[in-house]
């Protein structure tokens, strides 16, 4: 199937790890400009370092706070002087906080929106005027299935994340007339710093792939997914290919969630 992002511009929040650089590497073999945004220069020229190497291209790394309103504009600006436009915007940027209600404190609440929902908030809002010079776009938030499915102990991501899906919706709603398509996806267990923390902690005698399959994560496929696999739905969603796709969520879980 042909994407159509060849010669797209996009920018990819948290783009030097996990998820981000999976979908950087893929949009950028698509022959999209791909910028990453990241914390972390190091990080960022890391990553840069492997998607040149895998592509021939060379992204432009940007180092901004998401949750720093100021650092978002900056960045913003500095992808679209540097593609002259600005096509894509995934809002990847996030981590894990799970902890009992009692046990979240005011700053934790304050840090974990700031990052997650009003992160993804800057980031679109700045990128507006560029998505819509050009006809439109697309936007992704990337969020969790616990947003739908929250467990217990699981504040204050579980809040935040419900949150990003609402905000898809509305947004979704708001941006249409202008062409620009926004959608989400909800990701479950996916190999990750985070996950591989995880398995050394709790069954370090295990291989990856002996934990990856292990019958205790409950996931109907069987197995903890890949990184490239959440890159190709979010792909997907920002390429030609969905042209007609807006104001939805899809679950990347292995069938975990409950819910559709």
């Amino acid at each position: 199937m042909e994407l159509g992002l060849k010669g797209k511009r996009a920018i990819i929040t948290g783009g030097s790890k996990g998820i981000g650089f999976a979908t950087a590497l893929l949009l950028a073999s698509e022959g999209a400009q791909v910028a990453i945004v990241a914390r972390s220069e190091n990080s960022l020229k890391e990553a840069a370092e492997k998607i040149a190497a895998k592509t021939g291209t060379e992204p432009f790394i940007i180092s901004a706070d998401v949750s720093v309103e100021a650092d978002v504009e900056r960045a913003v600006a500095a992808a679209a002087e540097r593609f002259g436009g600005i096509d894509i915007l995934v809002n990847n940027a996030g981590t894990s906080a799970a902890k009992p209600f009692e046990a979240v404190d005011a700053a934790a609440w304050s840090a974990d929106l700031d990052l997650k929902l009003f992160g993804a908030i800057h980031f679109t809002r700045s990128a507006l005027p560029y998505l819509r010079q050009d006809g439109g776009g697309a936007v992704v938030n990337v969020t969790a299935i616990g947003g739908k499915t929250p467990s217990g102990s699981s504040l204050p991501t579980s809040v935040s994340r419900a949150a990003g899906l609402a905000l898809t919706k509305a947004m979704s709603k708001d941006l249409a007339a202008d062409g620009i398509r926004v959608n989400a996806v909800c990701i479950g267990l996916i190999r990750s710093d985070q996950i591989e923390r995880m398995w050394q902690a709790t069954a370090p005698q295990l291989t990856w792939d002996e934990f990856a399959a292990d019958p205790r994560h409950d996931i109907p496929l069987r197995r903890i997914g890949r990184t490239e696999e959440a890159a190709n739905v979010i792909a997907f969603l920002v390429s030609e290919a969905a042209s007609y796709v807006t104001g939805t969520s899809v679950n990347i879980d292995g069938g975990k969630a409950a819910v559709l």
